[in-house]
């Protein structure tokens, strides 16, 4: 065990600094507006823990998105910070390995850049900051950084200014439902630039008069759900409509209808969204699954709820829609490639079919309170093609941009039921609540000769 030093810092903190300090928990996420000190903060933490650590050879990262932004931002301000312990003798500096090392106890605190994750795999950490968290890609924080503080419990500090729907949104709102649990390993913060006095109210004036609404609110209000001119559906909206619910006798006169999103690839996954009118219910998600399991799982979910309408994507689910046709249901093919059925003003169905939910959603749809479908629905942006027909991006995109480097499949199961307007068979839940012995050929009919 290494003697007992003293060591110090000339280090005043702010008030919303100090705040941070003493509440941190393990995994603090902290949103922060533009010019807050939050650098200031995170070198402070670093410093802090790898001096009074009693680990032995104890290691800290601080990453930023690319090593040069590191050196920028990080390298020469921490220099700064332990001149002084240099000149004592307690430090030295490491310029070829960007590390600062302390003599008293072996710890050391290094500077990386996430756009070259591999130089920190295999590494054993003690604590990490991970700086502007929302420019990172997920895999950094869930595949490098996570398993390297398995070993002795350390703590990882995640702070950024939001740039919408990313890693750092998916860590902020985690942190923030985790905090309502007693005991909880996870804290949260804001602090716009209301809360800190960093900069002066006139210059505050000033860029609220000159930047655009939406910069303004994610730069300087840390607004997550601050929408982009070309975001179809805000954070906010999404938000709003997972805290509505509505009642089963707000239901009786709304049809049922079944979304089916099968899985594409070996990381997507199958999923059932179920949707009454004004109500979507909570997905049945499942992983691993081959075509004909999944189509005895869409056929239980037909038999368990009777949908006047199930709708399938054609292109991943072709081989389920050929089983379940095989045995006698009546499917309804949706080729998200193809041709808008309403609208000319959208360049395909997909484009149509998420236009359709947005619209749902605005006007008093209700999703359930899951973080995943609202990231999913809050991250896709809109553009417009030559014709000037509106183009929802790809899925392809979406996925790279979407947190765990997952693919929008609840959302896109929810935009399934909207592919075609239904109406509800009074008769068919007539007979349903009568108990009357099921007879496919009325259960499954056209739902469009109703209409």
């Amino acid at each position: 065990m290494p003697e007992s030093v003293n060591l110090s810092l000339d280090y005043e903190p702010r008030d919303w600094q100090r705040m941070c300090h003493v509440n941190k928990a393990r995994f603090t996420v902290l949103a922060l507006h533009r010019r807050a000190g939050k650098t200031e903060l995170a070198l402070m933490e670093l410093l802090d823990c790898a001096m009074a650590c009693k680990q032995d050879l104890g290691a800290f990262f601080y990453v930023a998105p690319q090593l040069k932004q590191a050196k920028a931002i990080a390298w020469s301000r921490l220099k700064q910070r332990v001149e002084g312990l240099v000149k004592q003798g307690a430090a030295v500096i490491q310029e070829g390995e960007l590390a600062v090392k302390f003599k008293h106890n072996g710890a050391i605190i290094k500077i990386y850049g996430a756009d070259n994750p591999d130089a920190m795999r295999g590494v054993r950490l003690d604590g990490v900051v991970l700086d502007e968290v929302a420019q990172m890609k997920p895999e950094v924080w869930h595949e490098i950084i996570q398993p390297a503080l398995a070993d002795r419990m350390g703590w990882s500090l995640f702070i950024g200014t939001p740039q919408g729907i990313n890693l750092f949104s998916e860590l902020f709102y985690r942190a923030s439902a985790s905090m309502k649990t007693k005991g909880s390993s996870w804290y949260a913060a804001r602090f716009t630039c209301q809360d800190t006095d960093s900069l002066p109210s006139t210059e505050i004036d000033r860029m609220r008069q000159e930047m655009s609404e939406t910069a303004f609110a994610r730069e300087m209000l840390c607004d997550f759900s601050a929408a982009g001119d070309d975001q179809l559906i805000s954070l906010d909206v999404a938000e709003v409509a997972s805290k509505r619910m509505y009642q089963a006798q707000d239901l009786t006169a709304a049809p049922r209808i079944l979304g089916v999103d099968p899985a594409r690839f070996g990381d997507d996954r199958s999923v059932i969204m179920k949707r009454q009118g004004p109500q979507a219910f909570p997905a049945l998600v499942y992983r691993g699954v081959d075509n004909m399991q999944l189509a005895d799982l869409v056929a239980q979910a037909i038999g368990d709820w009777h949908p006047d309408a199930t709708f399938i994507d054609s292109g991943a689910g072709a081989g389920v829609i050929d089983r379940l046709k095989q045995l006698g249901y009546n499917i309804v093919e949706v080729p998200f490639g193809g041709r808008a059925n309403r609208h000319t003003l959208h360049v395909n169905r997909r484009t149509e079919m998420w236009f359709e939910m947005r619209d749902w959603l605005q006007g008093g749809g209700a999703i359930p309170d899951s973080l995943s479908l609202k990231q999913e629905l809050a991250t896709p942006t809109y553009s417009f093609d030559t014709s000037g027909r509106r183009v929802l991006e790809s899925k392809d995109q979406i996925k790279k941009r979407l947190q765990n480097a997952g693919s929008p499949d609840l959302a896109d199961a929810l935009a399934l039921t909207f592919a075609s307007p239904i109406q509800k068979s009074i008769d068919r839940y007539e007979m349903a609540r009568a108990g009357s012995k099921r007879n496919r050929t009325w259960w499954d009919r056209n739902p469009y000769d109703s209409i």
